[in-house]
């Protein structure tokens, strides 16, 4: 347990580090979008490029990594549809809570997996990453939309213009080449990761909004609970029904512990959601994966 606290306090100080710096008004409010862009443009797609670049691809248990990844967003994703129809609830507010369960922090889930697991368990989560970005995204998109009539190329375009999809796929193919990173590229690219984790993390804190959380408390009570409990209980099942390795098995289950992404707020502003539930989907969540996260991985060490 000390161990799994010395990995995780220092990510989760970042956090509230970077919401005490937004109150503070420092560096001041044109600071936190300039830096999220350039985390989200640049530095980050560096991270997810330098670690495919050099991935170890024929592990032999990516497939069934894959296939558990793929299972377990799978059956989530028929659960919220079924609860929709169940619910009734419109598009805005379905696409919110879509989001609070499927989609994922993935700064805070690299840094995790980074302190945990040391950089193989990095480059299994890069791997992930590549299936599981594209088919949030559009698992979003859609739940947003739906009711509006939705065209192949809207749910697409996201996917297709996404950074850190291209920077994954751009990864594997220079792997796959055999060209590698020749002439310092490694260093460079290395530094540059190197920023990535710790200017994500305070930009998380800065996009947290506690003022948010009035008025939908069992909404958020409920889907912070299926989110941080019951979807690492479902990447766990997966693991286990596809024999995944035990490393394998904790970068699974770990990913689908994270509390949701920051960036789910931008999107449903963007596409008319729900906006306000959004918002305290993503700082409760945020908020509770502290404890979560750490609870989640001693039952995965005790299992």
């Amino acid at each position: 347990m000390i161990d799994l606290l010395l990995a995780l306090w220092p990510l989760f100080a970042l956090i509230v580090g970077g919401y005490a710096l937004r109150r503070w008004d420092f560096p001041g409010d044109a600071f936190w979008p300039a830096a999220e862009r350039l985390n989200y443009f640049i530095l980050f797609p560096a991270l997810l490029f330098s670690s495919l670049a050099s991935a170890p691809l024929d592990n032999p248990a990516l497939p069934r990594l894959a296939m558990a990844v793929m299972f377990g967003l799978g059956l989530a994703w028929l659960a919220l549809l079924l609860a929709k129809r169940l619910c009734g609830w419109p598009a805005g507010r379905f696409g919110a809570i879509t989001q609070g369960i499927l989609r994922f922090n993935t700064y805070l889930g690299l840094a995790a997996v980074a302190s945990l697991f040391g950089k193989e368990g990095l480059t299994l989560a890069a791997l992930m990453l590549a299936l599981m970005v594209p088919t949030v995204n559009v698992m979003s998109v859609w739940a947003l939309t739906a009711e509006r009539g939705v065209s192949l190329r809207s749910l697409l375009l996201p996917v297709l213009k996404n950074p850190l999809i291209f920077a994954c796929v751009a990864g594997a193919l220079v792997n796959l080449s055999g060209l590698g990173l020749p002439g310092g590229t490694d260093r460079l690219l290395g530094l540059l990761a190197a920023a990535s984790l710790p200017l994500g993390l305070l930009c998380v804190g800065a996009a947290l909004r506690p003022q948010e959380l009035a008025g939908e408390v069992p909404t958020l009570a409920w889907n912070c609970a299926l989110r941080l409990l019951a979807m690492p209980l479902l990447a766990f099942a997966a693991a286990r029904i596809v024999g995944l390795p035990p490393m394998e098995s904790g970068v699974l289950v770990l990913f689908f512990a994270l509390p949701t992404a920051p960036t789910a707020y931008v999107l449903t502003r963007q596409l008319g959601g729900d906006s306000h539930l959004m918002a305290g989907i993503i700082t409760l969540q945020t908020l509770l994966a502290a404890g979560s996260l750490l609870l989640v991985l001693l039952m995965l060490g005790a299992a």
